[in-house]
């Protein structure tokens, strides 16, 4: 068996190990990481030796903190680390590099077009009629996107949004609503496999999924982290957030949307935010919640997008490519179909 997991903002843990007597055994732990000292490798592989293959990462964990000594440090990696390679190796987990990437950054559509795409999109990948892919969105009009399971009424001021000319849009992942206008933010899409995440928890397979792009923001002079669950964030404030859906076919959408250039009077108008979401978020105003990327590169947005391709190509390869027009069909179908209905728009009220 043979393990690997990149440590998100840290190092490579890879393990190889055998199976016998349905028992961990001739397990080695090896990467790029720091540990001091030296024998508690050692440690490590007698705490994971007969262990069960089927311990959670939990587990794994629990049996090398007990085996590591008072004194002893690791760099780049933790046992809960090593505890994710470990199932990582036991299911069989795919790499990155296993796939062939298609990248995709399509003219400006509208925004419940772009909803629909992603539904469409990982739908084909579950389905194998793709591969997966990573998407940059445009959209050509200003929009509110709400979460799957977000109050419209609690969450949009519907007069404002219409005072402004934007849509609502019920998107089908999770998480906040967001008032979104035309290149004010860069929104980008993973249409994946479970097996790229598999052996994962839901909580670490946001950050392994965005790290590649932590290193896009890292080459501009950001110095950007993953705030657990779902945040992007910088020593000056939070970037942007992440959401997942998980569709019965195995296949993962995965989206992020960052700010770049945001309206700040706008989004405080159209979104109603709660003084408690405020002061979960250690803010007195909605205004110094997200710290937009134009003020910490000075860069155009078409330079930070152009950036992050380059750093996905080179960590994981791809192609560009395009939609195809019987996905284009469909999208426009769940427009028409589910996005642009009001029993979807109003699921809950």
């Amino acid at each position: 068996m043979h393990g690997e997991y990149k440590v998100p903002g840290g190092k490579l843990v890879v393990v190889d190990f055998e199976l016998v007597d349905g028992k961990i055994s001739d397990f080695s732990l090896s990467g790029d990481f720091f540990l001091e000292p030296d024998e508690a490798l050692h440690d490590i592989n007698r705490a994971v030796e007969g262990m069960s293959p089927n311990a959670t990462i939990e587990e794994f964990a629990d049996a090398i903190r007990k085996e590591l000594p008072s004194e002893v440090h690791l760099l780049g990696f933790t046992p809960d680390s090593v505890g994710i390679a470990i199932r990582r190796g036991v299911t069989g987990a795919a790499h990155w590099r296993d796939y062939d990437w298609q990248i995709l950054h399509e003219p400006p559509v509208a925004p419940m077009l772009n909803a629909a795409l992603d539904e469409v999109l990982t739908t084909a990948v579950g389905e194998g009629l793709r591969g997966p892919t990573l998407r940059i969105w445009e959209w050509n009009e200003p929009a509110v996107f709400i979460g799957s399971f977000q109050s419209v009424k609690n969450e949009v001021d519907e007069e404002a949004s219409q005072r402004r000319g934007s849509k609502i849009v019920r998107r089908i992942t999770g998480g906040g609503a967001m008032y979104m206008e035309p290149e004010s933010s860069i929104t980008y899409a993973l249409y994946i496999p479970g097996e790229l995440v598999r052996g994962m928890s839901f909580a670490d397979s946001y950050a392994y999924l965005d790290d590649w792009v932590l290193e896009a923001l890292k080459s501009l002079g950001i110095d950007a982290v993953y705030k657990p669950l779902n945040d992007i964030t910088s020593p000056h404030g939070k970037i942007g957030g992440a959401a997942q859906k998980r569709l019965g076919s195995g296949a993962i959408l995965h989206h992020v949307t960052m700010a770049y250039d945001m309206d700040q009077d706008a989004m405080t108008d159209v979104l109603r935010i709660g003084r408690e979401k405020l002061s979960d978020k250690g803010t007195a105003s909605a205004q110094k919640r997200v710290d937009p990327l134009k003020s910490q590169t000075g860069l155009p947005r078409a330079e930070i997008v152009k950036r992050m391709i380059e750093v996905f190509q080179r960590r994981h390869g791809g192609v560009m490519g395009e939609v195809t027009e019987g996905e284009w069909d469909a999208a426009e179908r769940l427009v028409e179909q589910k996005f642009n209905t009001e029993e979807w728009l109003r699921r809950v009220p």
